[in-house]
Formats: C-alpha cells, sequence, structure tokens
C-alpha cells in the first residue's frame, strides 16, 4: 500500500476524504484511461480512434464471438516524436477469472497509423487468452463488460520476442520502453 503523509492542515471533510481516497488506491496499473497532464500521451495529443463504435460506446456484434469474430476498425495519431514502433493489447478486465487478453500485436512499424477492419495480420502477435495468436472478438459469459484497448508508442523498433510470445513477456518487454499510450474502452454485453 503506497504511504501518504499529509503535508497541510486540511479544513474540510471533503479534502480529507479525497486525501483518504488518493493514498489508500492500490499502485498504478500498466493502463491508464485518460492520462495525466504530465503523461507525453497527454502532451502529444497522442489518441486511439474507431469509425466502429466510441470511447464508452458499445462494440458493434460483428466484431465479437456473436458475430463474424473479426477486429475492429482502428486509427491513431498524431505518432508522438521518438516512436520506433507500436504494440497493441486488448483486454477485458471484467472476465470472471481475472483480465483476459484478446489481442496482443507487437513491432508495429512507426509508419502504421490504422488497422482496417478484420486486420489479422500485424507485424508480430502475441498469445491471446485463448492460447492463440491474432484477435478473439468479445464473448462474456454474462452481463456487461469491458474491453480495453492500449495502444503503446515505444522508443525501439523491436521487443526482440518472437512471433506467439506470451503476454505477459510483451509487457516486461514494453515497459522501459513507453514514450507514450492511447486508449478506447468501449463495452459489449450477452
Amino acid at each position: 500500500m503506497r504511504q501518504c503523509a499529509p503535508r497541510f492542515f486540511l479544513p474540510s471533510a471533503a479534502l480529507l476524504f479525497a486525501l483518504v481516497v488518493a493514498c489508500s488506491a492500490g499502485p498504478p496499473t500498466l493502463a491508464r484511461s485518460v492520462p495525466s497532464p504530465s503523461h507525453p500521451a497527454a502532451r502529444s495529443g497522442f489518441t486511439l480512434t474507431s469509425d466502429d463504435f466510441v470511447q464508452g460506446g458499445i462494440i458493434p456484434k460483428l466484431f465479437t464471438c456473436d458475430g463474424e469474430n473479426k477486429s475492429p476498425e482502428l486509427k491513431w495519431g498524431p505518432v508522438p516524436a521518438g516512436t520506433r514502433s507500436f504494440t497493441l493489447i486488448m483486454e477485458d478486465p471484467d472476465a470472471p477469472g481475472g483480465t483476459f487478453t484478446h489481442w496482443v500485436a507487437f513491432d508495429i512499424p512507426p509508419t502504421v497509423t490504422e488497422l482496417p477492419e478484420g486486420a489479422q495480420t500485424i507485424a508480430k502477435g502475441g498469445l491471446n487468452g485463448t492460447a492463440k495468436l491474432g484477435y478473439t472478438g468479445p464473448c462474456p459469459p454474462s452481463g456487461t463488460h469491458r474491453y480495453v484497448f492500449t495502444l503503446y508508442a515505444l522508443d525501439i523498433p523491436s521487443l526482440s520476442l518472437a512471433n506467439g510470445a506470451a503476454r505477459t513477456e510483451v509487457t516486461k518487454a514494453l515497459m522501459p520502453h513507453v514514450a507514450a499510450e492511447a486508449q478506447l474502452t468501449a463495452r459489449y454485453s450477452r
């Protein structure tokens, strides 16, 4: 748990509550839904979007196990200065057994700024939660789940991993090289 010491007298209950909430939060996670103003992504305006759904919206059935199970179209930019490759990870943080990985693609060239609908081969692929390469669409057992697409702009041209690397290997390799990241989150219900 993070340690937090007050630096000044808090004159109101609202401020005390804010301090308690901030100090009791766990360590920061790999993915951030909104970058802080000092984060490189916020300074560069780096964004990830889709013409198939909006931030916080519903993923169309076409891109799920109930449809054609093909990947949605994604676009990003502007490319942050110094970017030498991208890594894309899609995951479901609401899966019953813990976060489920739906898609891992890495060593995407810095000249690529969009993926067409149904893209299958993107540079190299990591294993998804079904132990296969490529995209596997939303398929929640019940209820509404969130699906988080995170695109990492990296300062190296390659993660030096083989096709079929595990999600944990990809994450470990990319962490020291993240120059910026952009996120797009959508939902799907069954």
